[in-house]
């Protein structure tokens, strides 16, 4: 009798720990705190997230309903111009969201977190067939290496930059330096 007491309470309690967060939980594990406020995940820091991903700009995408910042790159924004090389302004942003989506298509992503922003954007590093989208990006000239966390793109930078490739053949702001200026 007492063994089954104690299994009816264990049973309870699980249930309870289980239904907690019933129907609050995103696709992969996470929710805001309704008290604190504060975002988090069921998953360790280093858990892969895989899926059909939608993209929203040049370095930011989403994959069920949850947003994923490319790690160490920076892409334009969506309404920056930039100039060609004949010095033609074009939306800059706009191309590299769709290189991106090109790239991807409708195929699975697999993203291995790294981080959580301040935006609670997980920042990962993300690959499709096993390419890294960071180092597609930025190795096409359509994103730069964001240094300020992360060295681990300057090499491909510098060879876009040398072969004066999307960015590099014409003139543009910095990512970075633009949001301050807008």
């Amino acid at each position: 009798m007492f063994k089954l007491a104690i299994a009816f309470v264990a049973l309870i309690l699980a249930c309870s720990q289980a239904s907690a967060h019933a129907g609050k939980l995103n696709a992969n594990g996470c929710h805001h705190n309704r008290k604190t406020g504060e975002f988090h995940c069921h998953n360790p820091v280093d858990a892969a997230y895989a899926g059909v991903t939608s993209v929203i700009d040049g370095d930011t995408v989403d994959i069920h309903g949850q947003r994923f910042r490319l790690f160490g790159i920076d892409a334009p924004e969506s309404k920056q111009l930039c100039t060609d090389a004949v010095g033609q302004p074009y939306r800059c942003g706009q191309v590299a969201a769709n290189a991106l989506s090109n790239l991807i298509g409708r195929q699975t992503v697999t993203c291995a977190k790294k981080d959580i922003d301040r935006y609670k954007r997980i920042v990962a590093v993300c690959s499709v067939n096993g390419q890294d989208v960071g180092a597609y990006l930025v190795g096409k000239g359509l994103a730069v290496a964001y240094v300020h966390y992360s060295s681990a793109y300057v090499p491909a930078e510098t060879a876009a930059k040398s072969a004066r490739l999307g960015l590099w053949a014409g003139a543009f702001d910095l990512p970075w330096d633009w949001r301050k200026a807008h």
